[in-house]
Protein backbone atom coordinates (compact mmCIF):
# COMPACT_ATOMS: atom_id res chain seq x y z
CA UNK A 1 0.00 0.00 0.00
CA UNK A 2 1.38 3.41 -0.85
CA UNK A 3 1.90 5.68 2.15
CA UNK A 4 0.16 8.69 0.54
CA UNK A 5 -3.37 7.35 1.16
CA UNK A 6 -3.50 9.11 4.52
CA UNK A 7 -4.84 5.94 6.13
CA UNK A 8 -3.15 4.38 9.15
CA UNK A 9 -1.89 0.84 8.61
CA UNK A 10 -4.26 -0.35 11.34
CA UNK A 11 -7.26 1.04 9.43
CA UNK A 12 -6.14 -0.66 6.22
CA UNK A 13 -5.69 -3.93 8.12
CA UNK A 14 -9.17 -3.67 9.64
CA UNK A 15 -10.71 -3.04 6.22
CA UNK A 16 -8.85 -5.95 4.65
CA UNK A 17 -9.74 -8.31 7.49
CA UNK A 18 -13.42 -7.33 7.29
CA UNK A 19 -13.53 -7.89 3.54
CA UNK A 20 -11.68 -11.22 3.63
CA UNK A 21 -13.67 -12.66 6.54
CA UNK A 22 -17.15 -11.45 5.63
CA UNK A 23 -17.08 -11.19 1.84
CA UNK A 24 -15.23 -14.15 0.31
CA UNK A 25 -17.25 -13.66 -2.88
CA UNK A 26 -15.27 -10.53 -3.81
CA UNK A 27 -12.91 -11.01 -6.74
CA UNK A 28 -10.96 -7.83 -6.02
CA UNK A 29 -11.20 -4.50 -4.18
CA UNK A 30 -9.46 -1.26 -5.16
CA UNK A 31 -9.03 2.00 -3.28
CA UNK A 32 -9.67 4.94 -5.62
CA UNK A 33 -10.48 8.64 -5.48
CA UNK A 34 -8.59 11.28 -3.55
CA UNK A 35 -6.86 8.77 -1.28
CA UNK A 36 -5.47 6.78 -4.21
CA UNK A 37 -4.27 9.98 -5.89
CA UNK A 38 -2.64 11.42 -2.76
CA UNK A 39 -5.03 14.40 -2.78
CA UNK A 40 -6.93 13.47 0.36
CA UNK A 41 -7.62 15.75 3.27
CA UNK A 42 -8.41 14.94 6.88
CA UNK A 43 -12.11 14.32 6.29
CA UNK A 44 -11.84 12.48 2.97
CA UNK A 45 -13.96 9.37 2.64
CA UNK A 46 -12.64 5.98 1.60
CA UNK A 47 -13.72 5.10 -1.94
CA UNK A 48 -13.67 1.38 -2.69
CA UNK A 49 -14.52 -0.34 -5.96
CA UNK A 50 -15.14 -4.06 -5.88
CA UNK A 51 -15.75 -6.86 -8.32
CA UNK A 52 -18.21 -9.64 -7.48
CA UNK A 53 -20.68 -11.77 -9.37
CA UNK A 54 -23.50 -10.28 -7.30
CA UNK A 55 -23.92 -6.67 -6.18
CA UNK A 56 -23.54 -6.43 -2.38
CA UNK A 57 -22.93 -2.71 -1.78
CA UNK A 58 -25.48 -2.35 1.04
CA UNK A 59 -23.99 -5.25 3.00
CA UNK A 60 -20.46 -3.96 2.38
CA UNK A 61 -21.34 -0.48 3.58
CA UNK A 62 -23.02 -1.84 6.68
CA UNK A 63 -19.98 -3.97 7.56
CA UNK A 64 -17.47 -1.19 6.86
CA UNK A 65 -19.47 1.38 8.81
CA UNK A 66 -19.21 -0.88 11.87
CA UNK A 67 -15.42 -0.72 11.85
CA UNK A 68 -13.86 1.41 14.60
CA UNK A 69 -12.66 4.12 12.20
CA UNK A 70 -13.59 7.79 11.88
CA UNK A 71 -13.90 7.47 8.10
CA UNK A 72 -16.95 7.30 5.86
CA UNK A 73 -17.05 4.78 3.04
CA UNK A 74 -18.31 4.81 -0.52
CA UNK A 75 -18.44 1.50 -2.39
CA UNK A 76 -18.92 0.87 -6.09
CA UNK A 77 -19.80 -2.44 -7.72
CA UNK A 78 -17.60 -2.66 -10.81
CA UNK A 79 -19.94 -4.83 -12.86
CA UNK A 80 -22.83 -2.38 -12.33
CA UNK A 81 -20.79 0.75 -13.02
CA UNK A 82 -21.84 2.41 -16.29
CA UNK A 83 -20.05 5.76 -15.86
CA UNK A 84 -17.13 5.40 -18.29
CA UNK A 85 -15.15 8.26 -16.74
CA UNK A 86 -15.28 6.68 -13.30
CA UNK A 87 -14.37 3.26 -14.70
CA UNK A 88 -11.33 4.80 -16.39
CA UNK A 89 -10.36 6.61 -13.17
CA UNK A 90 -10.52 3.37 -11.15
CA UNK A 91 -8.50 1.51 -13.80
CA UNK A 92 -5.90 4.29 -13.86
CA UNK A 93 -5.41 5.12 -10.17
CA UNK A 94 -7.03 2.25 -8.27
CA UNK A 95 -4.83 0.66 -5.61
CA UNK A 96 -5.58 -3.05 -5.15
CA UNK A 97 -6.23 -4.14 -1.59
CA UNK A 98 -4.79 -7.59 -0.88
Amino acid sequence: MTPDTGLPEQTLSEIQRCLQERFPQLHWVKLYGSRAMGRHWRGSDIDLAYSADDECSAALLEALDQLPTPYRFDVTHWESLRHHGLRHHIERVGIPLP
